[in-house]
This record gives C-alpha cells, structure tokens and sequence, in this order.
C-alpha cells in the first residue's frame, strides 16, 4: 500500500447527500429584524418555543417518577419495551380497528419512525410519492441513500386535498410506497374519510403500500375528524408513523413508534426488516417509555381541547384578518398547527421570489415565516399558529402594514371575500441569536 503524502480525510456519499430542504433555503435567508420591533417568529413548529404551551402535568409527573424509580436506565429490547408498546397498542386502537403490540415498533422520534419505514421500503434507484406541499423531510431521509421522491400536488381550492389523478400517474414500476400525511404539515389540513378511501383504492389496484405520517393524529379542530388510514382498509399494506411530539407538547422528548397494518401478511419481511434497523439505535429513551402507559392513558381530555381551542382561535383570526389584505390568499387550516397563505406575487414587482418577501418582512416588521419554496410550492408562506394570542394579533397587523407598503393595486383587483380560500363566515425581543429566536431548521 503506497504511503499517503498528507492528510485527506472527506465526507462521505451519504452525508454529502444529506440535505434538509428547509436548511439548504433558511440557512441563506438574511434575518435583520427591525431593531425596535419584537421579532414574531410563525416559522418554527416547535409548540413549547413562546412557553404558553406545556405539557399536562401528569405527563411530566409520569417521566419524573420513572427518573426517581432508578430502574429504568439500562438498555431495552431495541424496538421498544413490551409495556410501552402495549400502551400505544390500546392508545391507537379503537373498538372498530385494533392494534396489537406485536405491530409496534419505538423509534426515536416520529422522524425516526419515518427513517425506518422509508429505509425498510426501498432501495436506491427505487422511488417514493411524496405530497406537494409537504414536510421536507421526506426528501431528506430518501434522497440520501439513493431514493428518489416524485410528488403528486395537494390542491389548495380543494382544501389540500390530493390530486388523485397526478398520484395514480406518477406511480410506476419503481414506486415502493405512497407517503400520506394527514393532518398535514404544511397545510393543517384534515383528509375526510371518502379522499382517504379514494387514495386507498389506487394504493390497492396499484398494488402500493402506504408510509401514512399520522404526527397530528387527533389534532383536529371540532368540526373535522381523525382517521388513522389503515382503519379504511382491509387490503392495502400500511406503516403508520406517531409520536408524543405535537399532541403532548413534548418534541424535545424524542418518542415516536410505527405500527404495522398487514391483514394479508404481506409484510412480513419488512417486519423483520423493521426489528433490524432498530438495532442501529438500540432503542429509543427508556425514561419516556416508562412513563408511556401514564401519558397515553391518563392526560386528561381537556388538556387536549385546550391546546385545540387556542390553535383554531389562532386560525380564525390569521384567516380573518388575512383574508383583507390584498396580497395574501390565506387557506383555512381544519387542524394541525400551520396555515398556508398564498401571496401575489405580481402585485409585488420588487420581489421575485416568496424568500425574498419573507426576507423583507422580518427586515421591515420583524415577522418570521417559512417561505413556501421549503415546501416545494412557490408564492406562498407557512405560518405556525400555536403562538400567545396577543403575537397573532400583532404579526397580522404587521403582515397589513407590509402588503399596504409594496402592493401595486390593479384595476381587475378582487374584493377580499372573492380572495379568501376556506370558511368564510368566521368571526372570531429581538434577541441576540435571531436565529434561534426564528426557529431557523426546525420542523
């Protein structure tokens, strides 16, 4: 072996290609907020980060008596201890769909769980559906060892349904599952039970099984409901992806799991597959899944409807107030954490792009949203909605004054009610990291 001349020590494939979408864009953003303006950041999906939101107490009392219990801070089995994943057996079961702990598998984060499922699914070379708009990293965990991802649309006029016609056609012989994201990050919209069903009959005559990202299971405002994809179907193969993230206010805690929906025993290698990967983690945080029978069984239901109930007033007034700027098409969100605002771009002639808009709003009104380019869709921004009601106010007001700033009004201008997607009847310190403040790389 030739001796080496010097050091040479490079990165490898895979980290090379190891790009979050969001990063690669946020990274570059100038963030220069008004000095004597408090920066608002609706940018991060991060629901602890204004602190007007915790946890309920019998979900941090749970993981502290697991700390002082001193008996759980060894290694567990890799895919979850058997308790933890009976909890979440009978957390996602229901009397008409029922899940048993042999078809739960713990990861470390929801993240994780998507990791796996995706790694588990594919090979390089292979593909994936992904939606469009849609959480980034998908893209990221495929992208890195040779997956590709094809998109098919979300159609805001439809409330982000899918454009089940662009699914079906990008699906070909290489396309190993269907990613559903439901409620969706970035749209917060709800998927009713007739579209879930419509997506499960091309999964099932394309003969493709289904990654279905469920984070926000239950995170629906009162008139919409949740349900899991796999309790549609009886024939369609499902991975379904969870966690303590958003639903309990936990992200930091890293908890996610998958369940396996096989009625046809199908996927039985993948379960084997599944055990495997986890093997590379050895496990995720035992303190939390001791705790996890308290939290999924005792966190009282108000908890929940209170966290419901500040999100949708949230929404309300974005809507509301948004919908009269000229500008901005604002689409009513039915869950989740997020509301999706399209801009005008051609009323905005000294902008090209929504980044450069976002740039120009933190810079003049120390308002932070994601632009919608970190989504994959253009001429629009993301805002996250679980901020105290006074920020709400005050980012909108902020959002009115920047629009009657640039805005080139046109004589073929649409009146507000023409403009705004959704219901229409609602009524309703800068720091020295600004970054950090921003939430800059967040979910």
């Amino acid at each position: 072996m030739k001796p080496r001349s010097g050091w040479h020590v490079p990165m490898s494939d895979i980290a090379r290609n190891t790009i979050n979408p969001i990063r690669r864009i946020v990274d570059t953003i100038e963030l220069n907020p008004h000095p004597d303006k408090q920066m608002i950041a609706l940018s991060i999906g991060d629901p602890t980060v204004f602190g007007n939101l915790e946890p309920a107490k019998v979900v941090v009392d749970a993981v502290v008596e697991a700390v002082q219990a001193i008996k759980f801070n060894g290694y567990a089995p890799s895919s979850g201890t058997a308790t933890a994943k009976e909890a979440i057996a009978q957390y996602t079961s229901t009397p008409e769909f029922r899940v048993s702990a042999k078809d739960v598998y713990i990861c470390s984060g929801c993240s994780s769980a998507l990791e796996a499922c995706i790694t588990v699914l594919a090979n390089a070379g292979d593909n994936i559906l992904v939606p469009r708009p849609g959480f980034p990293l998908y893209q990221t965990l495929a992208h890195c060892i040779g997956i590709q991802t094809k998109f098919y649309d979300l159609l805001p006029e439809r409330g982000w349904e899918a454009d089940l016609e662009m699914l079906d056609a990008q699906i070909d012989s290489g396309t190993r599952a269907i990613v559903v994201n439901n409620p969706s990050n970035p749209c917060g919209s709800v998927f009713g039970k007739e579209h879930l069903r419509r997506i499960l009959e091309i999964a099932a005559r394309r003969r493709v099984p289904i990654i279905a990202d469920e984070i926000y299971n239950h995170f629906v405002f009162p008139e919409s409901e949740f349900y899991y994809i796999a309790s549609l179907t009886d024939e369609v193969p499902v991975l379904s992806c969870s966690g303590l993230t958003k639903r309990f206010l936990v992200p930091g805690w890293r908890m996610g799991w998958i369940t396996v929906h096989d009625q046809n025993h199908v996927l039985k290698d993948v379960r084997v597959g599944l055990q495997n990967l986890s093997t590379r983690t050895i496990g995720a945080n035992t303190l939390v899944q001791a705790a996890l029978p308290t939290i999924l069984s005792d966190t009282p239901a108000e908890f929940f409807s209170a966290t419901l109930q500040l999100v949708q007033a949230n929404a309300e007034i974005a809507f509301k107030r948004l919908s009269e700027i000229k500008g901005l098409k604002p689409v009513m969100p039915s869950g989740a954490m997020y509301m999706m605002v399209g801009i005008d771009m051609a009323r905005l002639p000294e902008f090209e792009t929504d980044l450069q808009v976002v740039e120009a709003m933190v810079t003049e009104q120390s308002v932070f949203c994601l632009p919608g380019k970190c989504f994959d869709l253009a001429n629009y921004v993301r805002l996250v909605l679980t901020v105290p009601q006074q920020f709400m106010h005050e980012a909108c007001e902020r959002l009115a004054q920047f629009f009657a700033d640039h805005y080139v009004q046109s004589d073929a201008d649409p009146s507000a009610e023409d403009v705004a997607v959704g219901r229409a009847d609602l009524e309703p310190a800068v720091t020295s990291d600004v970054r950090r403040v921003a939430g800059v790389g967040a979910d």
